[in-house]
């Protein structure tokens, strides 16, 4: 009997009327609770992070969402509960995707092909084919001043490789391969998802069909390892918040020799103490007393690259005020933004009895209540 796996909806926790902030917000809560990182000693961890990132893949894509929203509804009821003529039967009354390819439904069952990680090798062909390496997602916190100007930021990379010790057969010194007993050697095993037959590697052998008599010590048998590794990677200037950084064949190796997958960076801009961001500009806001208010004064601002550049502030300068700093924004596209510097008129809390005195002058000179 096939396992029905869970909704991406029930994944995530979110209904299917979620927007697509909330599955975000979903996404990045889960993925932080039960990254492997932050789960060292929990061996499940890695897989419900797998299944969280699948989900989110899958639900953050509006045209893929679209799709999988479809399977959903034809799964559950309607003409593709059943067999349609000339299909093959599938697990639980199911469809077979390699049937829903004819259907008429746009390749579907590509879609949900890709979805999976289908295998596409024919039953019985067990050998090690050089495939690409799998895509590895990470997500990056930066302050706002690489966002603005752009650097170089150091990562670590968690990625699985083909163990070394057995050249990712998982098979010991001396040992030998037989028949995978779960599986029976087909090396996928079928799942149900929404009424469809989803046919994905089998856990025990890894979609192999076979399993070594005695595992190799260094991978326990899996044929590959966790690894770290460290690399630089160049933000661009101007970067957005929760954009994406390709970064080309910095991913997982390919089995069998395969080429190389993708680092994909998801950029995190974080709150800046000084500044905010509107657009390629950047604002501050700077205090001044009021004297510097009403005679007119000169300061000194901060600029996004801990230069120090002089205000003139004009005599009668009102509380709110903005100044506008030329080239000292955010540089995107070979363009930089401005800064924009507002003043805020600060008023003591504490006067002196001259200092009071003199205000109540000015004030009924100027005609002021009080």
């Amino acid at each position: 009997m096939a396992t029905r796996t869970k909704d991406y909806y029930d994944v995530l926790g979110v209904p299917e009327s979620a927007t697509a902030d909330d599955i975000k917000k979903a996404y990045r809560k889960l993925a932080k609770k039960h990254h492997p990182d932050a789960n060292p000693d929990d061996p499940g961890a890695a897989e419900r992070f797998k299944e969280i990132s699948e989900a989110y893949r899958v639900l953050s894509d509006a045209d893929q969402r679209k799709r999988y929203d479809e399977l959903r509804r034809y799964g559950g009821a309607g003409p593709f509960t059943g067999r349609r003529p000339g299909a093959r039967p599938g697990p639980a009354g199911g469809v077979r995707f390699e049937d829903l390819g004819e259907s008429g439904f746009g390749g579907i069952g590509d879609f949900f092909s890709s979805i999976f990680d289908f295998g596409r090798r024919a039953t019985g062909g067990h050998e090690r084919q050089a495939r690409r390496g799998r895509n590895v997602e990470l997500d990056v916190d930066i302050p706002l001043r690489v966002a603005a100007r752009g650097g170089k930021i150091r990562v670590t990379v968690p990625v699985r490789e083909e163990c070394a010790a057995c050249d990712g057969t998982g098979v010991a010194p001396g040992a030998s391969l037989e028949k995978c007993t779960r599986c029976g050697g087909r090396g996928t095993i079928a799942y149900e998802q929404g009424g469809f037959a989803v046919n994905r590697p089998c856990p025990e052998c890894m979609g192999r069909g076979e399993i070594p008599t005695q595992a190799c010590s260094v991978c326990g048998g899996q044929g590959e390892v966790r690894s770290a590794r460290k690399l630089n990677v160049r933000i661009p200037a101007g970067v957005e918040d929760e954009a994406r950084i390709r970064v080309p064949s910095q991913g997982e190796r390919g089995p069998g020799g395969g080429p190389q997958g993708d680092l994909i960076i998801r950029v995190h801009v974080g709150r800046d103490a000084f500044f905010s961001r509107e657009g390629h500009d950047l604002v501050c806001e700077v205090p001044i007393n009021l004297a510097q208010a009403l005679l007119g004064s000169r300061v000194r601002v901060r600029t996004v690259d801990n230069k120090k550049v002089v205000l003139r502030i004009p005599p009668g300068t009102q509380s709110g005020t903005v100044f506008r700093i030329r080239g000292q924004g955010i540089g995107a596209e070979g363009e930089r933004g401005d800064q924009l510097v507002r003043v805020q008129i600060r008023v003591p809390e504490d006067m002196s009895d001259r200092g009071l005195e003199l205000a109540r002058e000015l004030a009924d000179e100027e005609g002021l209540p009080y």
